[in-house]
């Protein structure tokens, strides 16, 4: 970012960007300020609508608290810190500008809606008293239109989208923001700023399993994570799918609340790919899949509410007493088919759920039991750690078939074959599903199709212990099939 005016004091607002290495937003505050005050704002507006146990929260705290020693052992003073608020971020930010007698605010770009909204009302604000906005990319590697097909629109289509982003990523667009010189600059926090990140009874939210989940939060808990993965990324390409598996990164969380940089992840993805590693391609390839989902949201801001392709949008979905019914059996995994129910345990006991899962569990929603795809992506945005909009509603347009680059509507997984193929020998199911442990290997993926002495031996009693299948899979198909048929008609009209 070219920028010709320097200023005296500046305000760092962190977002989602908490760590201090390789910081846009930070190092871009102390390079164009004499001295830099950090804040972070809980903000009340996002709060508001969270259950009182949320994972995110307590994530996010546990990381303010090292993010704030962080800043402290960089200046190596006591009174620098993080100043850390409750409030309405619209509100605060100005407030605190003109408290804190600032010139300028620094902010890493946030892409949701609601993000850029509130960002527009500061912006104003802030101008108001005479005060700079400026933002800076961080979580991405290309944003919103620097990837464009030649006719210069934007992708709709992932594989040129990523072959154009291969062609165009540049040592610059890795470089690594060092803010360790400018150290210095850190101001000291005023006397009534100087107190320790509010504890999650101060917000209002109360403690979750994190910790016994073993979740490590902040930037050292993304820096041990990568160099764990690191370790077992070059077979990524043939663990990735295997839910039972130790093959992903579980790097989500920390992607989400930048608490590790995506600079850092790419870089060594593409040395591990130039040195020959298949597993680094694959994973490298998801994390452009992560650009993408974030320039479709950019580009084609419709998609938070509709379907990337309109014609989707006349699909008749199933409603009344039934589809809820159903709705709750899938999200309690109560659906009689064990990878689906074991991959919904697995989000509501952990926030997590494998990628190969979601696609599982998508499909089924939206294919077998014909609802909505967007109460599985409200669904989801409740309770994965991970919830980043762009990507929520990316993976579950395409497993609805109604996004960019998304399957064909034909394609329904089957939920018992996808079991026997990633799951083979029920080891995930087990995990998640104990009641059916003792069932053999060929059995626990379709328990309705067991031998009556083999559920009595194995104490599975269908309908008490397993419920029974909500719905028989090829009848389903065939009923989704007919309810697409709308979409087909649809696109074979003339333009």
């Amino acid at each position: 970012m070219n920028m010709t005016q320097n200023f005296e004091t500046g305000l760092m607002w962190f977002r989602r960007d908490l760590r201090l290495v390789d910081n846009a937003a930070l190092h871009l505050a102390l390079r164009q300020c004499a001295r830099v005050h950090c804040v972070f704002v809980f903000d009340r507006d996002i709060l508001a609508p969270l259950p009182r146990a949320d994972r995110r929260v307590e994530f996010i705290r546990e990381s303010l608290v090292e993010l704030d020693a962080g800043l402290r052992q960089l200046k190596r003073k006591a009174g620098v810190g993080l100043i850390v608020v409750h409030a309405v971020a619209r509100d605060e930010i100005p407030r605190l500008a003109a408290a804190l007698r600032v010139q300028a605010v620094f902010a890493a770009r946030d892409y949701e809606p609601q993000a850029q909204a509130r960002d527009e009302a500061v912006r104003q604000a802030l101008t108001q008293v005479g005060c700079a906005f400026f933002t800076c990319k961080d979580q991405v590697i290309f944003e919103g239109r620097d990837i464009l097909t030649q006719s210069g629109t934007p992708y709709g289509v992932f594989t040129p989208y990523k072959n154009n982003w291969l062609k165009r990523v540049a040592p610059e667009d890795l470089a690594q923001h060092d803010s360790a010189p400018l150290a210095p600059r850190l101001l000291e926090r005023p006397p009534e700023f100087q107190r320790p990140v509010p504890s999650l009874s101060d917000l209002g939210f109360e403690p979750t399993n994190l910790d016994s989940l073993k979740i490590p939060t902040g930037e050292s808990g993304g820096q041990t994570l990568f160099e764990a993965f690191f370790e077992r990324m070059d077979d990524y390409h043939a663990t990735r799918d295997l839910p039972a598996v130790k093959g992903p990164s579980y790097l989500g969380v920390h992607l989400r609340f930048g608490t590790v940089s995506i600079r850092q992840l790419v870089r060594i993805a593409l040395q591990r790919q130039a040195a020959g590693s298949a597993g680094a391609t694959v994973w490298l390839s998801e994390l452009v899949w992560r650009d993408f989902y974030f320039a479709i949201l950019a580009n084609f801001p419709h998609v938070a509410r509709q379907a990337f392709k309109p014609e989707y949008d006349a699909i008749a979905w199933e409603s009344g007493r039934q589809a809820n019914e159903l709705f709750a059996a899938w999200c309690e995994g109560r659906t009689g088919y064990p990878l689906v129910d074991a991959a919904m345990a697995q989000i509501n006991q952990t926030g997590y759920m494998h990628n190969r899962l979601r696609m599982v569990a998508g499909s089924f929603l939206v294919k077998d039991l014909g609802l909505d795809w967007r109460w599985g992506e409200h669904y989801f945005a409740e309770k994965l750690n991970d919830f980043d909009l762009s990507a929520n509603n990316g993976g579950w347009q395409w497993v609805a078939s109604s996004g960019c680059d998304a399957q064909p509507y034909f394609r329904i997984f089957n939920p018992v074959s996808q079991s026997e193929r990633f799951d083979p020998q029920g080891k995930f199911i087990r995990r998640y599903l104990p009641q059916l442990a003792k069932l053999s290997d060929k059995a626990i993926h379709a328990p309705w199709a067991a031998k009556p002495l083999e559920l009595q031996m194995a104490g599975v009693v269908l309908g008490q212990t397993y419920p029974h299948p909500v719905v028989a899979h090829d009848e389903a198909r065939a009923k989704t099939l007919q309810r697409y048929a709308v979409v087909k008609k649809s696109s074979a009209q003339p333009l």
